[in-house]
């Protein structure tokens, strides 16, 4: 059973910053976590204006804040001004968390290690080998493409309606990238909706469901509403379809063992997001 802690002198802070921020569900996730391994640490929200991104890093050094996740509008702003990037990070010239070594900055990005992880777990799908096709080429997509191709996939496809961000995408996964358009959806066996055609306030379809074929994993990287209008296209003919919940959860679980250096109580974190997406 979780043990409550008590903020204290002692008390070890991480934080996100971003604008906006007060709907983050990172302090949920995070917070969550820390109680279920009793760990004396406290995760907040700062809401850090766009361009002030800076001065937000100068009050992590001097106040000793011991992990610090990133969201927009600030991911690429922050990788210009860390002390060192990982791999990743450097790869994506983005960063959606970053730790202290000593006195260094490192930034970090966990989002497509996420993701590969989320669709294992839940899709039972290992790209390793596959053919993999992504829609859009925004910085989650770019994330996703990197991701895959680092995991072995044969083939990542990427479909996206400006071809020079598209092709500028699919540069990420090297000799495996492909700039495609939606008829080479029909020979993916994974389809990413990394595009916001789905959220409840861009309602629709981002492609071609007459592309989908038995066999195929579906993940959609929305997950508000739970189930998108292609997720639901796509359990309707019998695929396997996850949104973004997973990735969501091993993204900050990847970020929490950079913070603690513990394993992620993984179930714990899974249940807060369920709980609080439930309460609306």
């Amino acid at each position: 059973m979780p043990v409550e802690v008590s903020p204290s002198g002692t008390t070890r802070v991480a934080a996100v910053i971003g604008d906006p921020v007060r709907h983050s569900l990172s302090p949920v996730i995070f917070n969550a976590a820390f109680r279920a391994l009793a760990l004396d640490w406290v995760f907040v929200a700062f809401e850090v204006a766009r361009g002030d991104h800076r001065r937000a890093l100068d009050g992590v050094r001097a106040l000793g804040i011991d992990g610090l996740s990133v969201t927009m509008p600030h991911k690429t702003a922050v990788a210009g001004c860390v002390d060192r990037l990982s791999a990743e990070a450097a790869a994506l010239g983005a960063v959606n968390c970053v730790t202290r070594d000593g006195a260094e900055l490192v930034g970090h990005n966990t989002d497509g290690a996420g993701f590969v992880q989320a669709l294992e777990a839940e899709a039972g799908f290992e790209p390793a080998g596959r053919v993999c096709a992504v829609l859009g080429a925004g910085g989650a997509a770019r994330a996703v493409v990197l991701a895959l191709a680092r995991a072995g996939a044969a083939k990542v496809l990427v479909v996206n309606r400006s071809a020079e961000r598209g092709q500028a995408a699919a540069a990420l996964a090297g000799e495996a990238g492909v700039p495609a358009d939606q008829p080479a959806l029909a020979g993916a066996d994974l389809i990413v909706n990394a595009t916001p055609v789905g959220m409840a306030d861009q309602q629709g379809l981002p492609l071609d469901t007459g592309l989908l074929r038995p066999g195929q994993v579906v993940a959609d990287l929305i997950y508000v509403p739970a189930e998108t209008p292609l997720l639901r296209e796509a359990r309707n003919r019998g695929l396997v379809a996850v949104n973004g919940v997973g990735m969501l959860v091993h993204q900050a679980a990847l970020q929490f063992e950079q913070f603690t250096g513990q394993p992620p109580p993984l179930e714990a974190m899974r249940a807060a997001v369920r709980d609080r997406l439930a309460a609306g």
